[in-house]
């Protein structure tokens, strides 16, 4: 059984009615029917029960009471530690309340499925059964690779969304948003956005690419978007500002890079509202001009800060704001005040001219062995040019004054905002973005989605939706773990090892009990910020 949600286009109510699998005999296939149970509550995203026509039963499965405790009915022995913290970080987070009013009939399936995820890294899910069988978790059930599967077929996009929701209503008001995209392979020839496209490791699978949204004080993401694998980044600013909107995120605050800049972008940006900080190129007329007026500047000692090991100055620009105003055909003209930040890193300069090198390298081997890559084909024709004679063959010979004007820019970089007027506090907000990055690593590696393995799209969007709970929880674990130090004596797996060696014994006669919990545990425990396990 499963709930489906469904909006009246002309009123705009939602109404939400209980789902039922059976199987048709004389079809031979699997059917559904629909009851109508209520209506969803916009506001607090909750089920107003219909009034039934008939009382007795039928109300008690609308209104279902409270579930009181779980009997023992058998004696068992499983490891409860790491699941206890996962149990506790659900609740800081409010991950499993939020799951709950969106899923009342199938969250502890979400929950113990993303548990086994975050345990049992890069495990496969036909390995549950035999995991949760040792192990304490929400569902307490085995959860077969068909139930899994159907589970992940019924959640529905206004189910993610009410999420999403709820879950952004939890981030600090001020908090800035980072935001970012990853590619993710697949080998599928019938998921429909899976599409060849550019990806920062160079894949030549084709892909879809995946949109994050991280808080920047909290670290936890709290929204995702599946886009085709052939959109760029700078096309997804728009529908990005569209879902704030419908999600209720008014004025948000975000941190993009510079794949994201675009005249459009910056303009959709000042006309939400939008607090931003973005990257910019230095190859752009208003930032190739500033920087040359202040390139002598810039190095100055007054302009360096020891602790980012970095100079940098700002400069109040006014940006050229245009709206276009379809209704009147005209376009609406107007200054708006920005902060462009320049920056110069001397060892980022270095580092800048050995990655050059090595690059130079790799395209004149290419050339050399006639091995190019349709990727570098602009580079090799601007670092070198390639001439040939039939005495003296072929002959390379090198773009010093291009090189030389790469060379010009090596360590400078630049940043863009309409709120932040001091460089560096600018810098730190940008420098925290990397959360994103983390969050990607963790997803693909950790839990497994580097390789799209699904057979349908309800399946992808179901599992996708699985794994980023999953991720939430790793995304809070992580950040304790590095504020409180916990990293320079333990791995994450390590972690989660040493507290998943504490058992729990019941019994129909004994009740519940819980092993023995080490000091050590107990200060993991503490420096997590959770309570340790107790009866």
């Amino acid at each position: 059984m499963g709930i489906v949600y469904q909006k009246n286009k002309k009123t705009g109510i939602t109404y939400v009615y209980k789902n039922e699998a059976y199987w048709d005999r004389k079809k031979q296939q699997s059917r559904a029917k629909r009851t109508l149970i209520g209506k969803l509550d916009q506001n607090t995203g909750e089920i107003v029960p219909t009034r039934p026509y008939r009382k007795g039963a039928e109300q008690e499965m609308i209104i279902p009471k409270r579930p009181g405790p779980v009997a023992i009915t058998k004696i068992r022995r499983d490891f409860c530690g790491a699941s206890h913290l996962l149990d506790q970080v659900g609740e800081i987070t409010g991950v499993e309340a939020d799951l709950k009013a969106c899923f009342p009939d199938r969250y502890r399936m979400i929950l113990s499925i993303a548990y086994y995820l975050i345990l049992e890294e890069n495990n496969s899910l036909s390995r549950f059964s035999h995991w949760q069988r040792l192990h304490v978790h929400p569902y307490g059930e085995d959860i077969p690779s068909q139930r899994s599967s159907e589970l992940f077929q019924s959640i529905s996009e206004e189910e993610r969304m009410m999420f999403f929701k709820k879950q952004g209503r939890r981030r600090i008001e001020k908090e800035y948003w980072a935001f970012d995209i990853t590619s993710i392979s697949s080998y599928s020839e019938t998921l429909s956005q899976v599409k060849k496209g550019k990806n920062k490791e160079h894949d030549r699978l084709p892909q879809i690419n995946l949109a994050l949204l991280f808080g920047e004080q909290s670290g936890l993401p709290f929204y995702y978007r599946k886009l085709p694998g052939n959109i760029t980044d700078v096309k997804t600013v728009k529908q990005l500002m569209a879902e704030f909107d419908i999600m209720g995120y008014k004025k948000g605050r975000v941190l993009l890079d510079r794949g994201f800049y675009s005249r459009e972008n910056i303009n959709l940006l000042f006309k939400n509202h939008q607090k931003f900080i973005i990257g910019v190129k230095l190859n752009l007329n208003y930032v190739k001009k500033a920087l040359e007026e202040e390139r002598d500047n810039l190095q100055l000692w007054s302009n360096l800060r020891p602790q980012f090991g970095v100079y940098g100055l700002c400069r109040t620009i006014q940006w050229e704001y245009e709206q276009e105003r379809p209704n009147k055909g005209d376009v609406l003209s107007s200054k708006r005040r920005a902060y462009l930040h320049l920056f110069y890193n001397p060892e980022k300069a270095a580092k800048d001219q050995a990655e050059m090198n090595d690059y130079l390298t790799v395209l004149h081997n290419d050339l050399a062995n006639n091995t190019r890559e349709e990727y570098r084909m602009k580079d090799y024709d601007k670092y070198f040019t390639v001439t040939s004679t039939p005495k003296r063959g072929m002959k390379i010979t090198p773009n010093e004054e291009a090189m030389r004007e790469a060379a010009r820019n090596y360590g400078y970089f630049a940043l863009l905002s309409n709120e932040v007027n001091d460089p560096f506090e600018a810098l730190s907000l940008y420098r925290s973005k990397d959360i994103v990055e983390k969050g990607f690593g963790n997803l693909k590696d950790r839990l497994n989605f580097r390789r799209m393995q699904v057979p349908s799209e309800l399946s992808l969007n179901g599992k996708l939706f699985v794994e980023f709970v999953a991720l939430i929880y790793l995304s809070y674990i992580k950040k304790k773990m590095q504020d409180t130090g916990l990293f320079e004596n333990w791995t994450l797996q390590g972690l989660l090892d040493e507290l998943d060696t504490i058992e729990r014994f019941e019994s129909p006669e004994h009740g519940r009990l819980i092993g023995e919990v080490t000091q050590k545990q107990k200060d993991i425990y503490a420096k997590l910020g959770v309570q340790s396990p107790s009866l």
